[in-house]
């Protein structure tokens, strides 16, 4: 279950099931986000509201999520450009306005399992670190022309014992934010067995990948 804390301007939620602890909050911002202590960790009256909101934009598995609370801003913002960014050796890191087999989801960003491993399927739990899993976040790039549209919907679709389908506007981007692709359709690896990582290249049937 979620922790909400509600402090003067904002309120915080937390979900741990999608945190990847990239520590962007307690390495930023120590102060509202506190490590290594019992009892209590959030405190959103440490820092102003915006800089509490900015901590929900950065988090990029969704885990944190942030509003005030007069409704004026939040951090579930959709984005203008739909991105999915390579995380060397480790998830995709989406933004988009997200649907999971057609259900709209609450955050407009997700880390996506690509080790094969995680417990938590389509999402990272940060398995492919134990696993020490290996994948470039610096693919060579495919040529690809400016899509239409660079919003609107993306939605993920797990195929049984198969990849992650993609369909929606969506630039797949490197590490270092350069552009690799641009899709409107394409289908993800999640069985960390592809040779042409991000991409499925079907050798999750050979090594026997099994996920909903």
């Amino acid at each position: 279950m979620a922790s909400v804390v509600t402090g003067r301007e904002v309120t915080v939620t937390f979900d741990g099931k999608r945190c990847i602890h990239s520590r962007n909050c307690v390495l930023g911002h120590p102060e509202v986000f506190v490590p290594n202590v019992k009892g209590e960790w959030i405190f959103p009256d440490a820092a102003p509201p915006e800089t509490v909101l900015q901590i929900g934009r950065n988090c990029p598995s969704g885990a944190i999520r942030v509003a005030r609370n007069d409704q004026a801003a939040t951090s579930d913002e959709v984005p203008v450009v739909n991105t999915l960014r390579l995380r060397e050796n480790g998830p995709l890191a989406i933004e988009a306005e997200l649907q999971i087999a057609g259900v709209a989801q609450d955050s407009p960003r997700a880390t996506l399992c690509r080790c094969g491993m995680s417990q938590t399927k389509p999402f990272c739990d940060g398995s492919h670190t134990a696993a020490g899993f290996v994948a470039t976040g610096e693919p060579e790039a495919k040529p690809s022309e400016a899509i239409a549209a660079r919003g609107g919907p993306v939605n993920l679709q797990p195929t049984p014992n198969g990849s992650l389908k993609v369909t929606g506007n969506l630039e797949i981007v490197s590490g270092t934010g350069r552009t690799v692709n641009r899709v409107t359709q394409t289908f993800l690896c999640r069985c960390g067995q592809s040779k042409n990582k991000p991409y499925c290249d079907g050798s999750h049937k050979a090594a026997g990948f099994v996920a909903d």
